[in-house]
């Protein structure tokens, strides 16, 4: 499993979502969501025990769900935050609360996203690259052409790192690193959005 280097501190505001339906399994009494899909191998860690990640487990408060190199997983969070894990990815859900938010630690590549209709949540994401506020929106984080990016589908989203911010809409993306502002928004060309997406196993 990948160690994280590149841990982030998540938070966000609502996101929208892709449309795509299936049956869920039920949330155990005290569940927060639940793994939906996996390929591949994983590991689902609770209190300092591994067991193997596996379709239809309720995930707690305080669980760290890990893909390996040949994984992807689909996670859903109170029915409707859908969150999709790329490989060699890691999750911890520190605090989730369906119409409130939380905090969320992940490393990796993931694309955040919640129902339009749904209201907002707030979480954030803190992360050695710098933080991200997310509001109404679909949206990647992870890996691009060599670096770590954010890039909004749909909604707005800001970036901010060293005293710098930078205001993102659909379409648009930028580059962190550590100790930098976020690079000048660019919008992305359809062959990086692809590539971005099919990390976690998902078109745009």
């Amino acid at each position: 499993m990948i160690s994280l280097s590149r841990r982030l501190l998540i938070a966000m505001f609502g996101a929208a979502a892709t449309g795509s339906t299936f049956s869920l399994p039920a949330l155990a009494d005290d569940g927060i969501g639940t793994t939906v899909k996996v390929s591949g191998s994983g590991l689902l860690v609770r209190g300092g025990a591994e067991n193997p990640l596996s379709e239809g487990a309720a995930l707690n408060e305080g669980d760290n769900v890990q893909t390996g190199a040949d994984a992807l997983a689909e996670l859903l969070l109170n029915t409707e935050t859908r969150i999709n894990m790329g490989p060699d990815s890691e999750i911890t859900i520190e605090k989730f609360l369906a119409d409130m938010g939380g905090t969320i630690t992940v490393g990796g590549a993931m694309v955040f996203d919640r129902p339009e209709d749904m209201p907002p949540v707030d979480l954030t994401f803190k992360t050695e690259f710098g933080e991200i506020g997310v509001r109404g929106t679909r949206f990647f984080f992870g890996p691009s052409k060599g670096k770590m990016s954010v890039f909004v589908q749909r909604g707005k989203v800001t970036v901010s790192n060293a005293g710098v911010t930078r205001e993102l809409a659909g379409g648009d993306g930028v580059d962190m690193e550590a100790g930098a502002p976020p690079s000048e928004v660019a919008k992305w060309k359809e062959p990086r959005i692809v590539a971005a997406f099919g990390l976690v196993g998902l078109t745009p």
